[in-house]
């Protein structure tokens, strides 16, 4: 088989014929990041955004970022709130907000809705977490505030249990579960609470607006999940990282599906996220093994889901061997190609696995491709440094 007949450039043409070519129009299309800080592939995003936006009817924008952060972003493509240097500061978790790309699109998608009476929309669907995890104070104050008659506590209640920030948002908790209160008697004593807020949302839904009921539910779901998230921060087994992987996915899971509500979404996040089969990520001397966000959408979606992974060929002095998967993709005449992987595996047949000096760089493997719809290959990537600064001398 040549590569070619089953690529394409990508283009608004080769999306199009990409999402005809699906069993059912995906209410969320996943795509994927080998690695983060790729300014290439935050290009062909915007470009493919853009056009899902213009011709396929799609109005929202999902990005692996806090979703309490997200609401401040939303606030500003919907309404103009705040400015755009504050929305890329404040509404972005993991640096973010110092992606090129991420302003460019921010930017584009407040001038696409004061021009347009059909807005678009702005969604971070990860926890306020990296390793460690926030304060819950945000949300489960929030949701106290919306709730109303006898509530499981009072506010000022609710504050004493939850002390300083400090002591949730410790940095060291992530490699010393001694370091952690989640398992305290307060962090107990607040799961019980923000439990009871939650079922207390469920009976009084009819009395708030749909905007109200929408964000309460953020903040029970958020609530909830940070305080079972620091639970098992305070966890010694060597199970810890595998439930906290897990649990990070299951909360964006659960975040997926609200945004799958407003219609179809366009969701950027790391591969490894966003995969149909379980993920599998080294950590010290372990091997993580969990079902990904993606993972449990499908479960919920079926064909309503699909998903795009991304694969790099030449990235500074990281060339990839003519024998691996990567490689052979690098034989295609265009920088950007879109490239039907559920085809793919007979002209791969034999390829090996890329052994990438970058350890965040996440490639492709021939068994995985029968779980991805299609694969978006930049052919010559630079790698941005940590992010907000200039391109890496080597890059």
């Amino acid at each position: 088989m040549d590569i070619k007949d089953i690529a394409r450039p990508v283009d608004g043409a080769g999306i199009s014929a990409f999402l005809r070519s699906l069993p059912a129009r995906p209410l969320l299309l996943g795509l994927g990041e080998a690695r983060h800080f790729v300014g290439e592939l935050g290009e062909v995003r915007n470009e493919i955004f853009r056009h899902l936006v213009e011709h396929e009817g799609y109005r929202s924008f999902a990005i692996e970022s806090d979703c309490l952060g997200g609401l401040l972003v939303d606030d500003y493509v919907t309404t103009g709130a705040g400015t755009l240097d504050d929305v890329m500061e404040r509404g972005f978790s993991h640096d973010f907000g110092a992606f090129p790309a991420n302003r460019e699109l921010v930017r584009w998608m407040r001038e696409y809705n004061e021009e347009h009476e059909a807005k678009v929309r702005f969604f971070g669907f990860d926890g306020p977490l990296e390793y460690w995890a926030a304060s819950p104070r945000e949300p489960l104050t929030a949701l106290h505030a919306l709730l109303d008659g006898p509530l499981p506590c009072t506010r000022e209640k609710l504050d004493a249990l939850l002390g300083p920030d400090e002591r949730w948002s410790n940095e060291a908790t992530a490699m010393d579960p001694s370091q952690s209160i989640g398992r305290s008697a307060d962090a107990q004593r607040l799961r019980l609470i923000a439990d009871e807020l939650v079922a207390l949302l469920d009976t009084q839904a009819p009395r708030l607006s749909a905007e109200e009921r929408e964000r309460a539910e953020l903040y029970g779901r958020t609530a909830t999940g940070l305080l079972r998230y620091h639970h098992w921060l305070a966890d010694a087994s060597p199970a810890r990282w595998t439930r906290l992987s897990a649990l990070r996915d299951a909360m964006m899971a659960a975040n997926l599906g609200a945004v799958a509500e407003h219609g179809p979404a366009l969701v950027f996040a790391s591969n490894l996220h966003l995969r149909r089969d379980k993920s599998f990520m080294s950590f010290g001397d372990q091997v993580l093994e969990w079902w990904s966000a993606g993972a449990i959408t499908a479960t919920r979606l079926g064909d309503r889901y699909a998903f795009l992974a991304s694969a790099f060929g030449v990235v500074g002095d990281d060339v990839p061997h003519p024998g691996t998967v990567e490689g052979v993709l690098s034989t295609l005449p265009w920088e950007h190609a879109l490239i039907d992987a559920r085809r793919l595996t007979e002209a791969v047949k034999g390829a090996a696995q890329r052994d990438s000096p970058d350890f965040a760089y996440f490639p492709l493997a021939q068994d995985q491709l029968d779980t991805i719809d299609a694969i978006v290959f930049v052919k010559q990537a630079v790698q941005l440094d940590w992010p907000g600064r200039a391109p890496a001398a080597d890059a």
